[in-house]
């Protein structure tokens, strides 16, 4: 039985701005859909422990799809999200794979965070997988390899575009915009030639998505490296 642990932001504003943001709904539900079964074990982490935020706009009727709305409506899974435990009280030794979701709350707590960094370098050199999507790419910032380097340097990586940032109306909220930021830190950053498309990136076992559209194929891609074992 392969782990999986799941870390969700815990802020629910973009900052000092009184504009609501928090976890996007559909980045966790169409990752966590396609590993619920008896042949995966998921726990679900955020930030501080507590209530996991949710961004609005994931909410809306043009977003939520028929997937996303049941989860939304199944009380179990959304007490999951309420009664989260922090990240700092988890194992890291324990998994064989960490999937970072997104939403513009985790620009603001998910880039520094030590425990993060801790679990993301513990479970890639023993072996596990490191996945994330759309923003939640920003947990690997700032991540650096025993060496000094970051964890990112020289891999091939996607995440959230500059293109995306500003057609999504969010590019003066964000305190720094992803795509410049990964390949200041020498990423080799690759997108889809059309905004909002899904597009995946996997490089050993660094599995990256583009967008709230690549949640489910990065799950894809996350169980096709296991095939392989």
């Amino acid at each position: 039985m392969k782990k999986i642990i799941i870390v969700n932001t815990s802020s629910d504003f973009f900052g000092e701005h009184y504009k609501k943001t928090g976890l996007w709904f559909g980045e966790l539900v169409h990752f966590y859909d396609y590993f619920n079964d008896n042949n995966y074990e998921i726990d679900i982490y955020n930030i501080s422990g507590g209530n996991t935020p949710i961004d609005p706009v994931s909410l809306s009727p043009a977003i939520l799809d028929k997937t996303t709305k049941a989860y939304y409506k199944n009380q179990n899974f959304m007490d999951l999200l309420k009664y989260a435990q922090p990240i700092s009280e988890a194992n890291p030794t324990y998994y064989d794979c960490i999937y970072f979701t997104g939403g513009h709350g985790v620009m603001y707590d998910f880039t520094d965070n030590e425990y993060i960094q801790e679990a993301v370098k513990h479970i890639y050199n023993n072996g596990g997988i490191v996945a994330a999507v759309c923003h939640g790419i920003a947990a690997l910032v700032n991540v650096k390899n025993a060496d000094g380097r970051f964890f990112i340097d020289n891999k091939e990586i996607t995440s959230f575009s500059n293109t995306e940032e500003l057609l999504a109306n969010r590019s003066k909220y964000v305190p720094y915009k992803l795509e410049t930021k990964l390949k200041s830190r020498g990423a080799k950053y690759s997108k889809a030639k059309l905004p909002f498309r899904p597009f995946v990136k996997v490089r050993d076992r660094l599995v990256t998505g583009q967008n709230p559209q690549s949640s489910k194929q990065v799950a894809q891609a996350i169980d096709a490296l296991w095939r392989l074992d």
